[in-house]
């Protein structure tokens, strides 16, 4: 056993706001689950979202920042949506090692609409479009980006479609979101919790793909097709069978956490996990980045941008209000 990964026991808990690897090694499945705390409901907070708008960032969080810490890689991981329906953009930055920032576009009068009718699930605030992943690393890299049409798909099936189609590699993901009532001294609080697991199938053995439904399978030799009492290995079925036991509940609870819930699952096939990764909420924005920005701009766009004087600029993801003299930018 490597030094940093450990066999888990039903009572060890990381907390929030902590991506935690793990792999079931009998099955060559590998994976990560999380629980999102402060961190999610300080960025939930500061937007004040209808709360349809609200729980659809939050999933998207927790995918991005599932798949953002796998990355092995220094830069910036995005997950991007543009579509047609009530919430036309959703946006989340995972930047290396732990910061993400969020927000979400949406178009009030089909919002309302949408609640009024009841279709408020993700597939129905999202409609059709397109989900982008995109992993950034710096000015003097190439950009990789994946792109994934939405047709009516919730955030866990276009997550999982990703992965079987541009990956070949078979996915479950399961998301969840809550929005939890504690007793505090002037009554209850409500605050935002979310969880997230995603597991895969990562065999070395090409044996292990010989299966009807994972991409690239190949059937046994002179089969022309499956039929019912053929031979097959079953591990990712069996991986597949035990995440779907996973209630939403259990993955927003803070007395199950990740750990615990590892263990129900995959406790008798020999768990392992490894160090967790953190994740905080944290803007990237600064005046001089902003200032940089508007340095580029031509004299006319800066004399269109100027409102009472000076330049404003809010930033979409954290709400900082940034103000310019057109001077200081006319004299760059």
């Amino acid at each position: 056993m490597a030094e940093n990964e450990r066999v888990l026991s039903a009572g060890e808990l990381v907390g929030d706001d902590a991506v935690v690897p793990f792999a079931v090694e009998v099955l060559d499945a590998r994976g990560r689950g999380v629980q999102l705390g402060s961190m999610l409901d300080q960025i939930l907070a500061r937007h004040d979202y209808p709360e349809p708008v609200s729980r659809l960032l939050a999933e998207m969080i927790v995918l991005t920042v599932l798949l953002g810490t796998s990355l092995k890689f220094e830069g910036k991981f995005i997950v991007q949506t543009q579509t047609d329906g009530p919430v036309d953009l959703l946006v989340v930055d995972y930047a290396t090692p732990s910061s993400v920032r969020a927000y979400a576009r949406y178009d009030e009068e089909a919002l309302q609409a949408a609640v009024e009718a009841g279709a408020t699930s993700s597939e129905e605030l999202l409609g059709n479009g397109t989900l982008a992943l995109t992993v950034d690393q710096g000015s003097y890299t190439q950009r990789y980006q994946g792109i994934v049409e939405l047709a009516g798909q919730g955030i866990e099936s276009v997550a999982e479609a990703y992965f079987r189609q541009s990956e070949q590699i078979p996915t479950t993901v399961k998301l969840a979101v809550a929005k939890i009532a504690r007793r505090g001294q002037n009554g209850f609080v409500e605050s935002w919790r979310a969880g997230g697991l995603i597991a895969q199938f990562l065999p070395e053995s090409p044996d292990r793909m010989r299966m009807p439904d994972l991409p690239g399978g190949d059937l046994p030799e002179g089969a022309e097709e499956y039929e019912e009492g053929d031979e097959f290995d079953d591990a990712w079925l069996e991986v597949r069978a035990l995440v779907d036991t996973v209630d939403a509940s259990e993955l927003t609870d803070p007395e199950v956490g990740v750990e615990r819930l590892l263990f129900r699952l995959f406790h008798e096939r020999g768990v392992r996990v490894f160090p967790a990764d953190k994740v905080i909420d944290d803007c990237s924005c600064s005046r001089e980045r902003i200032g940089e920005v508007l340095s580029n701009f031509s004299a006319e766009e800066i004399e269109e941008s100027i409102e009472d004087g000076t330049i404003k600029v809010t930033c979409e993801f954290c709400g900082t209000n940034y103000e310019f003299d057109p001077q200081e930018l006319q004299g760059d």
